[in-house]
């Protein structure tokens, strides 16, 4: 491997080169918000919005290598709770770091006994994930909202346990603010 230059290009909220891009839209998220019938309703209507998207740039799945990326959730909500990454797990012993670069959402993590931690970020704040916490973005916003992230190359995700229980907290809409309240719906191990 060598060493190689990437470009952060705000403009088109991109990586560039990238390895991996990928849109996700509403309908890969039914089972991620609360608010089922209201997903099934916006996708009876036939619209499946796109809720995120990122470009990744991998150099080798290797020890010691990072991956890089930009991720861009847009403003929207399914019920009161805003649009979000579906978040994972790391599957080793792995740190992340989110750079905000526009827009303003929240760093929602959780350890697998369910303790739970968020950080509010704004362009120039930078979230970090400590090892062993699950992660989810919010954007919890009017505009786009544009992050950095890193992470080591060999760190492996491991969606299906949020899939499974998912979080504690979810991010709604409530009374003019954003809150944190608790998922009826997550699954204590």
């Amino acid at each position: 491997m060598l060493p190689d230059r990437v470009i952060i290009d705000l403009e088109h909220r991109a990586v560039r080169p990238f390895t991996r891009k990928k849109e996700v839209r509403l309908s890969e998220m039914e089972d991620y918000f609360l608010d089922t019938d209201e997903v099934v309703r916006i996708l009876s209507r036939g619209e499946d919005p796109l809720v995120y998207e990122y470009y990744e740039y991998s150099p080798s799945g290797s020890q010691g290598n990072l991956n890089l990326g930009l991720t861009t959730i847009y403003p929207g909500k399914v019920g009161r709770e805003f649009y979000m990454t579906k978040g994972h797990y790391h599957e080793k012993d792995a740190a992340e770091l989110y750079y905000c670069l526009r827009g303003h959402g929240v760093l929602l993590m959780q350890t697998t006994d369910g303790k739970v931690s968020f950080v509010h970020l704004e362009p120039g704040s930078v979230g970090y994930v400590p090892v062993g916490w699950g992660h989810r973005t919010i954007n919890t916003g009017n505009e786009e909202f544009v992050f950095f992230f890193a992470y080591p190359s060999d760190a492996g995700h491991d969606y299906a346990i949020v899939k499974e229980r998912g979080f504690a907290k979810i991010v709604v809409h409530e009374n003019g603010r954003v809150e944190f309240v608790d998922n009826p719906r997550y699954k204590r191990a």
